[in-house]
């Protein structure tokens, strides 16, 4: 597990590496592949896969949800660190959808989509984001390397993917919801802000209507409980689809569970401005309470 969250870590930074500076003579050859370093071929996969990734929401466009959004509350922690410019460690945690099954490259998982979308706020700023996401897992897998893949990393900011197995293998959302409880009580006790995430809008998950209904109660119940940020991403992708008239090829893959690039693409833009509005509450010195929910458009 540890080599993973390394591999997704090491991409992320190097997806912020600085492009080398132009030739004074312009009409100088390029040297051919084959001569250049292996650092040199690796910045120009990066900037390929830049460069393709932002070419995914202009075929179709990233809204946020008909009638309007709220905020999903301040992020003190991180907030402060970017409005002050400091260095910012964000764990993205979860299952398949946090680790990218479904993308066509690693550059299009979501949490290298929001690295990207927080630089582009922030250039100068520093910003990890790790990727601690195992396919398969739900809250007690997960529970069981939160030291490991998430606290231990000492991040500012964990967002917290988690719920979708539950409803594909029965479990309990009460039990589910005991587990989460505890996970955010050791992440708020390390001093870090979170946002959960909760399950996606899909045909899988919509197959298990009365379940998905019960975890996505329960994890909005635990959000206003213990006062942490929820990003609703049933909702939103339910926004999608019923609202903005998307068809579920346009952002699910076919297996009819996991997100393709245009839907990771979306979901990551959507919660970084999230988060960069929280960053600019703090820089007003607004702080809102964390039990106000984002996007919903019910």
């Amino acid at each position: 597990m540890a080599f993973g969250v390394l591999i997704s870590g090491a991409f992320a930074q190097t997806a912020h590496t600085e492009p080398a500076p132009a030739r004074a003579d312009d009409t100088a050859p390029a040297a051919p592949p084959a001569q250049k370093g292996l650092a040199g071929q690796a910045i120009d996969k990066v900037k390929q896969a830049a460069k393709q990734a932002g070419d995914i929401l202009t075929r179709v466009p990233c809204l946020p949800p008909k009638g309007g959004s709220k905020s999903m509350g301040s992020l003190p922690h991180v907030a402060r660190k970017l409005a002050d410019g400091e260095p910012v460690v964000i764990v993205a945690f979860g299952s398949s959808s946090t680790q990218g099954y479904g993308s066509t490259s690693p550059a299009y998982n979501y949490p290298n989509r929001l690295a990207q979308r927080l630089r582009r706020q922030y250039p100068t700023a520093d910003i990890t984001v790790i990727n601690s996401g195992k396919g398969g897992e739900d809250a007690p897998e997960m529970m069981a390397r939160l030291k490991s893949t998430v606290l231990d990393a000492k991040p500012d900011l964990v967002i917290w993917q988690v719920g979708t197995n539950a409803i594909l293998r029965n479990l309990d959302p009460a039990e589910t919801g005991k587990l989460v409880e505890e996970g955010i009580a050791a992440i708020q006790a390390a001093g870090s802000d979170i946002v959960l995430v909760d399950p996606q809008y899909v045909p899988r998950v919509n197959e298990r209507g009365e379940s998905a209904g019960k975890m996505i109660a329960a994890l909005g119940r635990l959000a206003e409980l213990r006062r942490v940020g929820i990003f609703p991403r049933f909702e939103v992708m339910k926004d999608w689809h019923e609202r903005q008239a998307l068809p579920f090829d346009s952002f699910v893959t076919a297996d009819g569970l996991h997100m393709n690039d245009w839907g990771y693409a979306c979901f990551a833009q959507l919660l970084g401005d999230d988060i960069i509005r929280s960053v600019g509450q703090i820089k007003l010195g607004v702080t809102v309470p964390a039990d106000v929910r984002a996007y919903r458009p019910m």
